[in-house]
């Protein structure tokens, strides 16, 4: 009996330490990941060459901070077990280049999946979460993308459950960056696992398309947060994917359009581009820190589609300070003329005649909620509005 009570003790004082690192991630992550652009061609020039950009084009200085390697960073595993990065790609090895990001001022975010493999053939952790975590935790990983290729009839709860305790016990906070593409509904679970959690499959680089493996473009992702905003918050966000901002194909419009949806949800904003070479457009798109603090506002909530006239979408989010923001999304390419009345009442929230209106795209003040709002939207673009009382 004494034997049975011990085990039974033991089973729940592990229980009760096995957590999530809290206090990370209490506003959503920016940074830039390295698979929109590069894919499988990465070493150790680029990932320097983009964080010396990062900090110089004012991404930094904007809130860009985690620089992350995605998927074939790594070649195998030596007879303990240990993970080894390709020393093709990283003559230097990975705690070299880490320390150099971090020379930066800048953090570290590194891939793996929980499957046996990643999605590119790699070694995955599974089997291996507990010794992968320890060595991330010494290279001074600050992020983990952690994602869902080859993993059999695995549970996705309990997956992303090891891990989590993997890099507690490895003792070095590290955001969980859970990539399971929304498959397994993360947002009901994934608030006591992880820091983030992916909504959806893979962001295509197109605005309005979808293929045949399950790649989505910037509308159709927008479509799958309509239901899931109440589960995203501080230290835990809803991720509808990368953004393919400066990529080339997306047009200026639908660039702000996209980073525009992403910080009305509260979303990461992980640009996917090479930030080396970007235009001086995209760039500007991607710093807006008008756009940019309403995408970091404190209170953490995402927003509401209000209103759906045909094509067109408004949609509301409240800010602290009692300030609200109205994102009009014209999803056809073709424009549309408004004239809309934004005093309401939604969610509790009261809008009334008492708020200052503010274009944060044009950076001009645009009159009251006295009066209606009117102009012309472009194709596939967005009139985003701060409300600030008077």
């Amino acid at each position: 009996m004494r034997k049975l009570l011990f085990l039974t003790l033991c089973i729940f004082c592990c229980s009760v330490k096995a957590q999530k690192f809290e206090g990370l991630a209490k506003k959503p992550p920016m940074g830039w990941n390295s698979w929109n652009k590069f894919e499988c061609k990465i070493n150790e020039t680029i990932i320097r060459e983009i964080a010396d950009a990062l900090v110089k084009t004012g991404m930094k200085d904007a809130g860009y901070e985690y620089i992350t390697v995605d998927d074939c960073w790594q070649i195998g595993r030596d007879s303990l077990g240990n993970i080894l990065a390709d020393p093709a790609k990283f003559p230097s090895g990975m705690k070299s280049l880490v320390d150099y990001v971090h020379s930066k001022g800048l953090k570290f975010g590194i891939y793996s999946d929980a499957g046996t493999q990643t999605c590119q053939g790699r070694p995955g952790s599974r089997g291996y979460e507990f010794q992968d975590a320890r060595t991330y935790a010494k290279w001074g990983v600050d992020l983990l993308k952690y994602d869902w290729c080859n993993h059999g009839k695995q549970n996705a709860e309990a997956s992303y459950t090891i891990m989590r305790d993997a890099i507690y016990k490895a003792g070095r906070p590290m955001v969980l960056s859970i990539c399971e593409w929304g498959t397994n509904k993360p947002w009901e679970w994934g608030a006591a696992i992880g820091h983030t959690w992916r909504t959806t499959e893979d962001i295509i680089n197109c605005f309005d398309c979808k293929n045949n493996w399950g790649g989505l473009g910037v509308l159709q992702i927008i479509d799958l947060q309509v239901e899931i905003g109440g589960y995203s918050g501080p230290g835990h966000w809803n991720d509808p994917d990368m953004l393919e901002i400066g990529n080339g194909v997306l047009t200026v419009n639908e660039e702000r359009a996209h980073i525009s949806m992403w910080s009305m949800f509260s979303a990461p904003l992980i640009a996917g581009n090479d930030i080396r070479n970007m235009s001086a457009g995209t760039n500007e798109v991607l710093t807006n820190k008008e756009v940019l603090a309403i995408d970091h506002d404190g209170l953490g909530i995402s927003a509401t589609r209000w209103m759906k006239y045909g094509e067109l979408e408004i949609w509301f989010k409240p800010l602290n300070d009692h300030d609200f923001v109205f994102c009009f999304l014209n999803r056809s390419n073709q424009p549309v003329t408004i004239n809309q009345d934004l005093k309401t009442t939604i969610k509790n929230y009261k809008v009334d005649g008492s708020y200052n209106v503010r274009d944060v795209w044009k950076h001009k003040d645009n009159g009251t909620t006295e009066d209606n709002i009117k102009g012309t939207i472009a194709g596939h673009d967005v009139l985003m509005l701060k409300l600030t009382r008077k």
